[in-house]
């Protein structure tokens, strides 16, 4: 058994400990907001938190996560950050297809956290390696600076 803490829950899995944390959360506990993109950590699409850093759960064993803080999108919301995030996402219409979005949020949420105040190269270094097929950056960068001035202005 291997315990785990998910979105503020104990939980404990019977997965192999090799077994790729992004699996462990949508086949073992169901939740399919992570999405599995390419399976080598290239595309961004499964990215969530690990004590409240950004990972590629695809390629991070679930070993690698046990005593640690996991955080999925399922839980954004539940932040200040996340819901400013979720607010300017909505706000610049950013998602087209929206397969990344998840792991999109994740990064940027990941970014205010530590950034209150991102510039572009601080927003193009968090969310380098987070791809977006229907290329949306240019919305994603504005509702980044937007959750930002939110969160500084509390509006």
């Amino acid at each position: 058994m291997i315990s785990l803490s998910v979105n503020g829950k104990n939980i404990s899995v019977n997965d192999s400990p090799d077994t790729p944390l992004l699996w462990v959360l949508r086949d073992t506990l169901g939740m399919t907001g992570t999405k599995f993109g390419c399976g080598v950590a290239l595309c961004g699409a499964c990215t969530v938190h690990l004590d409240g850093a950004p990972v590629r759960s695809c390629s991070t064993p679930v070993s690698a996560a046990a005593g640690r803080k996991i955080t999925t999108i399922e839980a954004m919301a539940a932040s200040p950050v996340g819901k400013a995030v979720q607010a300017a996402w909505i706000k610049h219409d950013v998602p087209q297809c929206g397969y990344c979005q998840s792991g999109q949020i994740m990064g940027a949420a990941a970014l205010l956290a530590k950034t209150r105040k991102p510039s572009d190269t601080d927003i193009d270094a968090a969310m380098s390696g987070i791809l977006c097929r229907c290329g949306t950056y240019n919305q994603i960068r504005a509702a980044i600076k937007d959750a930002a001035q939110s969160m500084r202005t509390g509006s």
